[in-house]
């Protein structure tokens, strides 16, 4: 679970990254962008503590995550501001998800880590509404794109959990 939660935040840093390298910081939709990406830093700074004070093996995956986190946050800024949320919505819609059903095998077990992903879920969640109220429906192709991001995101957990 750590493995892949750290993965998936770090990607979302790259996915920020990559919007605000398109839209750059007077963009209208920079502020809430850097807002989402400090709380993904965050998350992210937790996990790389998990990883250390827990001997957790981290994903080979990263140098990819890097790059592809980047490239897709750049793509859908390229495409529009409302792209760059629909990206968002997409993500986060999908990791609402992966936090949900790792919050029930949690259980009881890790009240540690239970708490920390129950946080960062609502912060998820928050980011999701946002990137939905600032237009990311409005995006041509919404339906499509949407599917194909969150299909990536379900194939990137899938293979952190292995790799």
């Amino acid at each position: 679970m750590i493995r892949v939660d750290q993965a998936g935040e770090y990607g979302a840093t790259r996915i920020y990254a990559g919007q605000l390298a398109v839209l750059g910081d007077r963009h209208p939709a920079a502020r809430a962008i850097h807002h989402m990406a400090a709380q993904e830093e965050r998350h992210r700074a937790f996990f790389d503590r998990m990883i250390v004070e827990r001997g957790v093996r981290p994903t080979l995956l990263q140098p990819f995550w890097t790059v592809a986190g980047f490239a897709l946050g750049a793509a859908t800024a390229a495409m529009g501001p409302d792209a760059a949320m629909a990206c968002t919505a997409a993500v986060e819609t999908e990791i609402d998800k992966h936090y949900a059903e790792q919050l029930e095998e949690l259980g009881d077990s890790d009240p540690e880590l239970s708490a920390a992903i129950v946080d960062f879920q609502a912060e998820e969640v928050e980011h999701r509404e946002h990137a939905l109220a600032a237009g990311a429906e409005n995006t041509f192709g919404y339906p499509v794109l949407s599917g194909a991001i969150r299909l990536g995101c379900r194939l990137a957990i899938a293979a952190a959990k292995r790799i």
